[in-house]
C-alpha cells in the first residue's frame, strides 16, 4: 500500500498513536477519512476520464482505418494508371548545325 511494506505501516501507526494524545484521535480519524474520501474522488474522476478517452479513441479508430484504406486505394489506383501509360520513345532531334559534320 502506497509503496511501503506492512511492517513500515505498523511502525508509522504506533508512532502516531504515541505522539497524538488520545483526546485528539477522533479528530485525526475524521481528518484521515476526509483525505481518503478526497483521494478516492480524484481517482474515480481520473479513471472516468481515462474511460471516456478510451471510448473516444475506440470511436475514432474506424475513421482512421477508413482514411488509411481510402488513401491506399487512391494511391494504388493512381500508380496503376501511371504504370499503364505506355512510354513512347522520344524522337531524336538532330541539330542542323551538327548534322553534316563528321565525327
Amino acid at each position: 500500500m502506497f509503496g511501503i511494506s506492512m511492517a513500515e505501516f505498523i511502525v508509522i501507526v504506533v508512532v502516531a498513536v504515541l505522539i497524538v494524545p488520545s483526546d485528539k484521535w477522533p479528530d485525526v480519524a475524521r481528518f484521515i477519512a476526509k483525505i481518503v474520501k478526497f483521494v478516492r474522488g480524484i481517482i474515480w474522476k481520473i479513471s472516468d476520464a481515462s474511460e471516456q478517452i478510451k471510448t473516444q479513441i475506440d470511436l475514432e479508430k474506424p475513421i482512421d482505418d477508413l482514411i488509411k484504406t481510402t488513401t491506399d486505394d487512391i494511391l494504388a489506383d493512381f500508380s496503376s494508371k501511371r504504370n499503364r501509360v505506355k512510354k513512347t520513345p522520344r524522337s531524336v532531334k538532330t541539330n542542323k548545325k551538327t548534322a553534316g559534320r563528321k565525327k
